[in-house]
Formats: C-alpha cells, sequence, structure tokens
C-alpha cells in the first residue's frame, strides 16, 4: 500500500502546489518526485540517478521537437501567416457557414499555435463575421475554442501530445494520424452543441477600433510549413509498419532521416522563416521572434523534463510490479489514462500539465493496464488528450482568455466553454474505445 499512498500524496501535492499555492509546476513536479522516491524506501543513489535519467532521456527524445514545432508557431503567428490562414478557410467555407468556418479554422491553427494566441488571432474575425452574419456570437466562439482545443490535445506537433508521445514511447507519426481521425469526428457533436446549446447563451458582440492590417504571406507558405513536417512523418511512420515490409527499399533511408521528428520539425522552421517580409534581427535574434520561442518553449520543455523525472522515480521504484500484481485482472484499459488526465486537468486547470503527469504516471503501468501494444500506446497517447478537455473552468488559463476577450461573465463561460470540453472529452475517448476494439 505504500506506493499507492506515496503516489495519492504526490499527486495531491502536485494539485494543491499549482492551483492554491502557484508554484511553478516544474518544481511541483520535481519536489513531488523526490519526496514519492523518499516515501517509498528508495536509496539516494537512486533517487538520483532517477532524476538525471528521467530528465536526460526524455529530453533526448523530444527536447528539440518541443521548441521546434513552438518555434514554427511563433513565426507562423508573427509573420501573419495564421491571419492569412484563417481568413482564407472563412473564405472557403463561406460566412454562410460561419459555425463550421470558425471550428475548421481553429482545428487547423491549433496545430502549430498554442491555442490560447490563436485564439487571441482568431477573436476579432469571428466577432466581425458574427455580427455580419447574424448569428450568434456565443455559438461561433464555442465552435472556435473546441476545434481549437482539439488538435491542442490530440495532434502533434503541439507540445503536450508530443510530450505524452515521448514518455509512452508511442510512435509520433500514428499519434498524428489517429490524433487527425479522432479529433476530427469528435467535432460532429462539438458542432451541434456549438450551433444548438451554445448558440442560445446571448453575448453581445462589441466592436473593437480596426488595426492596421499584418503583412500577409502567400497562402502555400503558410500552410506549408504546417503540411510538410506532417507529411514527413507521417511517411516515414507508414513505412516503418513492419506488415508493408517498406524498410528494404533505397528510398528509406532518405524517408528515414526526412521523416524523423527532429528533421521533419526542423524543415518546419526553416519554410516558416520564408514567411515575414524580411528576414533580419526582428525575426532570427535572441529578442526577436526565436527568443520569443525559446521564451515560450523553455517551462514547457522543463515541465516535460520533470514529467520524465517523475515517471522515471515511479519505474525504479517498483510501483509497476505492484499494480501488474493487483490491478491486471481489471478490464479498465484506457479508461484508467483518460479519467486520470481528467481529474488533473479539472483540478489544475492546464491540459499539457495533465498530458504529461498523466502519461508518466501511466508509463509504468502499460503492461498492467494491457496497453503496451504498439497501436494501444498510440490510443493511450489519445485518450490521455481527450482527458485532458475534461473540463476547461475557472483555474484554467484559456477560459481566462474566452470569457475576457467576448465579454463573457463566468456562468457563460460555463455554459460554452466547460459545458463543451466535457462534450468534446466524452465524445474523443467514446470514438478511442470504439476504435481500439475494432483495431487490435
Amino acid at each position: 500500500m505504500i506506493y499507492v499512498i506515496a503516489l495519492l500524496l504526490a499527486l495531491t501535492f502536485i494539485v494543491v502546489g499549482i492551483v492554491k499555492w502557484k508554484i511553478h509546476p516544474f518544481f511541483v513536479l520535481l519536489l513531488a518526485a523526490i519526496a514519492y522516491g523518499f516515501i517509498t524506501g528508495m536509496g539516494i543513489d537512486q533517487i538520483i540517478a532517477s532524476v538525471n535519467d528521467g530528465f536526460g532521456s526524455i529530453m533526448g527524445k523530444i527536447g528539440l521537437i518541443i521548441f521546434f514545432g513552438v518555434a514554427i508557431g511563433t513565426i507562423l503567428e508573427k509573420s501573419g501567416g495564421a491571419m492569412v490562414i484563417a481568413s482564407r478557410m472563412i473564405k472557403l467555407i463561406g460566412e454562410k457557414s460561419i459555425h463550421l468556418a470558425m471550428m475548421l479554422t481553429g482545428y487547423l491553427l491549433s496545430i502549430p499555435v498554442f491555442a490560447d494566441s490563436a485564439f487571441i488571432i482568431m477573436n476579432s474575425l469571428n466577432k466581425a463575421l458574427s455580427d455580419k452574419a447574424k448569428v450568434s456570437f456565443a455559438g461561433t466562439t464555442a465552435a472556435m475554442a473546441l476545434g481549437l482545443t482539439a488538435t491542442h490535445v490530440m495532434v502533434p506537433p503541439t507540445p503536450g501530445p508530443i510530450a505524452a508521445a515521448g514518455i509512452l514511447n508511442a510512435d509520433l507519426g500514428s499519434v498524428i494520424l489517429w490524433g487527425l481521425i479522432i479529433s476530427s469526428l469528435s467535432l460532429v457533436s462539438c458542432y451541434f452543441f456549438a450551433i444548438r446549446v451554445a448558440a442560445k447563451v446571448q453575448v453581445p458582440i462589441v466592436m473593437a477600433t480596426s488595426k492596421d492590417a499584418l503583412h500577409q504571406p502567400k497562402l502555400r507558405l503558410s500552410l506549408l510549413c504546417i503540411v510538410i513536417p506532417i507529411v514527413l512523418i507521417v511517411v516515414k511512420s507508414i513505412f516503418d509498419y513492419p506488415e508493408l515490409a517498406l524498410t528494404d527499399l533505397a528510398m528509406y533511408p532518405v524517408i528515414a532521416f526526412l521523416g524523423s521528428p527532429v528533421i521533419a520539425l526542423l524543415i518546419g522552421v526553416a519554410l516558416a522563416l520564408l514567411l515575414p517580409e524580411k528576414l533580419d534581427e526582428k525575426v532570427y535574434s535572441a529578442t526577436g521572434w526565436l527568443g520569443d520561442a525559446v521564451r515560450i518553449a523553455a517551462p514547457i520543455i522543463l515541465i516535460t523534463g520533470a514529467g520524465g523525472i517523475f515517471g522515471s522515480m515511479l519505474q525504479n521504484s517498483g510501483i509497476a510490479d505492484v499494480i501488474t500484481q493487483n490491478f491486471s485482472g481489471m478490464s479498465i484499459g484506457l479508461f484508467f489514462p483518460f479519467l486520470l488526465a481528467a481529474c488533473l486537468k479539472t483540478t489544475q486547470g492546464s491540459s499539457t500539465v495533465a498530458l504529461i503527469t498523466t502519461a508518466s504516471i501511466v508509463a509504468p503501468m502499460m503492461p498492467a493496464l494491457g496497453l503496451e501494444e504498439s497501436f494501444m500506446r498510440t490510443m493511450t497517447v489519445l485518450a490521455i488528450g481527450a482527458g485532458s478537455t475534461v473540463v476547461s473552468h475557472a483555474n484554467d488559463s484559456f477560459f481566462w482568455v474566452l470569457t475576457q476577450l467576448t465579454g463573457m461573465d463566468v456562468k457563460q463561460g460555463n455554459q460554452v466553454q466547460t459545458l463543451g470540453t466535457l462534450v468534446l472529452g466524452s465524445t474523443a475517448i467514446t470514438l478511442i474505445y470504439i476504435v481500439s476494439k475494432v483495431m487490435v
């Protein structure tokens, strides 16, 4: 029981430390991991080794990947490329289908750009189009926010899913492919929620004064820095399927190199650098856009590293054997990581922290949960992503970005965002469970 008690104490400390004491998640996770080691009777040498190996191992896998993903999103946002994509999506789908247009635009933008930033970019456009089309502003906001959230938690190169995939040793190409499928299908219920439920919430539209237009790069260049890395990673993943026997082809070494996540995302950064009007210090200096990307990525990388330490500590303590002995007969499977992520999301607010912490805890338990097979590792990442949407409320920064920019009060925010994320997460885990039963 000492392992279970220590884990519950560590989780309690993580939630209280982040929510009540406002301690940075990196230090909370690090201290929780060390305390867990001492409570379970691990030796000092073993605790130190778990800290060093856990941090170093996970950074070697995904540290650069997270940074490159953030860099692409930062350049896309600051160059005006994100607005170009948003405007073209609206034009293609049509203003008459404003809910669908905002949902799909948010869905695409949140793959490279953080959901909070993408919402800020799109809010004025959403407001203007909702006013012009005379449709409910709350309904279009719900559609946009849920589109942003779906890819934010389930589709790399967003940092949370990348970190979870790395911690669980899941194939990144498979996570991208199935993440796109599950997240897009999950939005069907969210669309009806937006037009039937959220649209009934009355939120007045207050138009702001217009600002000077940003530089507008070409649409094809704006899309390339998103699409090319994803295509390269997915193609490599397809080539790596043992059933297809493609690894003996002469072109495989080239595919393996270009499709490795680090190289694919580095190519994405290079393509993103074609977007600025002029490539100068404003872009590449320590105080420029790339410097901003470093500052944005640093805390995420550190939190991910702390999650790696926590996972390493759990693994080295022997908790996996305890779980295997006591829970191997239970058929909870994918619902355990989903519910754990949902608890962490609801209690501390951050989807990224919920993703990383849950993945770290679940990693040594995969065999006991029956999730150690390659495809199930992918489904586990997505189950954690689905759980990390449930639910967004007053302790979530994105909740306040949404309510403050739209003029919603807390009650309206709960009706639109909190209930909407419950619909998204519940739909996603249902689809994940069905797919896992059909495919395995």
